[in-house]
């Protein structure tokens, strides 16, 4: 089954990058190779319902059973042990990524108020981008009135691209609404 996103990418954002990069090779272009979506709950070592509920807020987005993640090192300051839970994350690819991106760029960042775009420095210089979320609401799957507390994510789109340049113009031929 192709998504709506990966037939605009075969059509035309391929062809798009290889005119703009002279690419000699077609194994070259570069496209995205999967989607990470992360939340960290610092609170739910004190409730365990905050983190039962993000796991199916996070199920509910991402169309995919999100893994727990786990303290590495106990720290007293925080009152964190080792093995606690401390977030969620979600790893996507293929159509799962596509639907996902989709999702993201045309319906939830719309629904952001006063959306200017996502910012163009959140590059890691290795052709990754990173941005974050402060609530999970602008997901048209998240019912308001079961919400019990606002849980920010970030997510990262990891690129074959070896530039920010490249991967900025795979993303932006893709419908990442960058600033002006």
């Amino acid at each position: 089954m192709a998504t709506r996103l990966s037939e605009k990418y075969k059509s035309e954002v391929f062809q798009a990058l290889m005119e703009k990069f002279q690419y000699s090779n077609p194994m070259q272009v570069p496209k995205l190779q999967k989607i990470t979506i992360n939340m960290g709950l610092g609170g739910a070592k004190d409730n365990a319902k905050i983190m039962e509920s993000a796991v199916d807020e996070l199920a509910l987005i991402s169309g995919q059973k999100p893994v727990v993640t786990r303290a590495k090192k106990s720290i007293a300051n925080f009152k964190v042990r080792q093995g606690m839970p401390v977030g969620a994350k979600v790893t996507l690819r293929g159509d799962n990524m596509y639907i996902f991106m989709d999702k993201l760029v045309n319906v939830a960042l719309p629904r952001v108020r006063d959306f200017k775009g996502v910012g163009k420095n959140s590059f890691d210089g290795r052709g990754n981008y990173s941005m974050g979320i402060k609530e999970q609401l602008v997901f048209p799957e998240i019912n308001y009135d079961n919400v019990d507390t606002i849980k920010g994510m970030d997510i990262v789109f990891t690129t074959t691209a070896k530039t920010d340049e490249e991967a900025t113009a795979l993303l932006q031929l893709l419908g990442m609404p960058f600033e002006k």
